[in-house]
């Protein structure tokens, strides 16, 4: 907004795909649901007595300060450059004996679980970027590349978690390490809410078959099988 070259800007903005909704999906995103009206709203006030520019005129308008969220909402790139994500980096390229890194990969998923009650989803984002290249990857529940941020900055770094043939298409995963292991029917509503479309990589084609039940609501069922027996087992000890 405060850029001089305003025209250069917009043009690059552009290219980033700036919906509100997919219709043909009959999609939304979730950060226009009505749930965040209010929010919005007040953003949106803010963000023109902050930033009114004549020539922006369209991004200030409320339908055009939407399509801008949207913007960021889709496209923006977490910026994390994290102690603990480097760790976790390092520890997921150790080669251990399977129980061992069964282990490792159960304390570490218990220790994002533990963290992210005090600190919630964004424990390893210190800021959203829009990257143009990085953001025309589309997206696979088994990626055959990852950005990251090795030099602790802004800077993004594409690299290659397999063999990618020439011709071959370069698929980054929109979902986190932890997301990307749960079933394809809670991966497929965080992929709805926040990227408004249908994920039909490989693996989401294999899983087709599987209930349409998310991993939250499967957790809770082994946790009320888990109650369920400690009851009995609390009432046959009386």
């Amino acid at each position: 907004m405060q850029a001089k070259d305003k025209a250069h800007w917009q043009s690059l903005f552009s290219h980033f795909c700036s919906r509100t909704a997919n219709e043909e999906e009959e999609i939304a995103h979730k950060l226009l649901g009505e749930q965040f009206r209010g929010q919005l709203g007040l953003l949106h006030s803010l963000f023109k007595a902050a930033l009114y520019d004549d020539h922006l005129s369209r991004w200030f308008v409320l339908e055009g300060f939407r399509s801008l969220f949207a913007l960021v909402g889709t496209n923006g790139q977490g910026i994390g450059t994290s102690s603990l994500s480097q760790w976790v980096h390092a520890c997921d390229a150790l080669e251990l004996p399977d129980q061992q890194r069964e282990q490792l990969d159960s304390f570490i998923d218990q220790l994002y679980k533990d963290i992210d009650k005090e600190m919630g989803e964004f424990l390893n984002c210190e800021g959203s970027g829009l990257y143009l290249l990085q953001s025309s990857c589309n997206h696979s529940c088994i990626p055959n590349a990852e950005a990251s941020f090795p030099d602790n900055n802004f800077l993004l770094h594409l690299n290659a978690l397999s063999d990618i043939s020439p011709g071959q298409e370069i698929c980054i995963s929109y979902l986190d390490f932890c997301q990307r292991d749960r079933s394809r029917h809670s991966r497929h509503k965080i992929l709805r809410e926040n990227y408004l479309f249908v994920c039909s990589c490989s693996k989401c084609m294999s899983q087709m078959d599987e209930p349409d039940i998310t991993s939250e609501e499967e957790e809770g069922e082994a946790e009320g099988e888990t109650e369920g027996d400690e009851m009995e087992d609390e009432m046959t000890d009386v």
